[in-house]
């Protein structure tokens, strides 16, 4: 019977294991999205999970308690009597029982929380970099305020976006303030036509559009 115990037990970690990954990619989606979506080539689709953000916490909090208990539950002492009872009919835990492999879970789980703040590697540099030559009276600066940003991931998408664009100098934005300052060259390009870059490219809603100098 002790050892039908241990193999469930065995059997009830894994299963932790595996709900306390899910709530971490579960977790982390608003801010894969849109890394996923610039290299598979599908912008359009950047915000689809930035609703889950204000749960975000709270499924940060729920994949720690989980594999905080798979940890406890794996490591705890077991009774004298459980000692004494290990006999032959004892199985060796196969691998998704083992600590290693709660450990490897535990590892990405932590990778997938922490994507927020090493996301913007994955965004490949734009061409647009290269110096651009432009009339200075043709130079205007530009505010979009941007309804959707969650993430230092979705900041990279918006400015991608906008470096993307012909005619633009340079882009910067915040998903705190949700707004994002562009440079660009007027006989190229519009403020209308940047904020449906946006839109179009990441799936985010520009909701005001200001030009800050001419």
């Amino acid at each position: 019977m002790k050892a039908t115990d241990n193999t469930l037990n065995n059997n009830t970690n894994t299963k932790w294991a595996g709900a306390g990954l899910f709530a971490a990619i579960t977790a982390s989606l608003c801010c894969i999205t849109p890394v996923l979506a610039v290299l598979s080539g599908v912008s359009g689709v950047a915000a689809t999970f930035s609703w889950m953000e204000p749960v975000r916490p709270f499924l940060i909090a729920l994949t720690v308690g989980v594999l905080g208990f798979a940890w406890f539950n794996k490591l705890k002492l077991r009774k004298p009597e459980e000692i004494e009872c290990q006999c032959e009919e004892d199985e060796k835990p196969s691998f998704l029982q083992s600590k290693m492999f709660l450990g490897m879970v535990t590892i990405f789980a932590a990778v997938m929380l922490a994507f927020p703040s090493y996301s913007g590697i994955f965004f490949p540099e734009n061409s647009n970099s290269k110096t651009i030559i432009v009339m200075e009276s043709d130079v205007v600066e530009a505010s979009l305020t941007i309804k959707g940003m969650t993430c230092t991931g979705c900041e990279q998408s918006v400015n991608y976006a906008l470096t993307s664009s012909e005619g633009v100098i340079e882009a910067s934005s915040s998903y705190e303030t949700g707004i994002a300052s562009v440079k660009f060259d007027k006989s190229k390009i519009s403020i209308e036509e940047l904020a449906t870059t946006v839109e179009k490219e990441t799936g985010y809603k520009v909701i005001e559009k200001k030009i800050n100098r001419m």
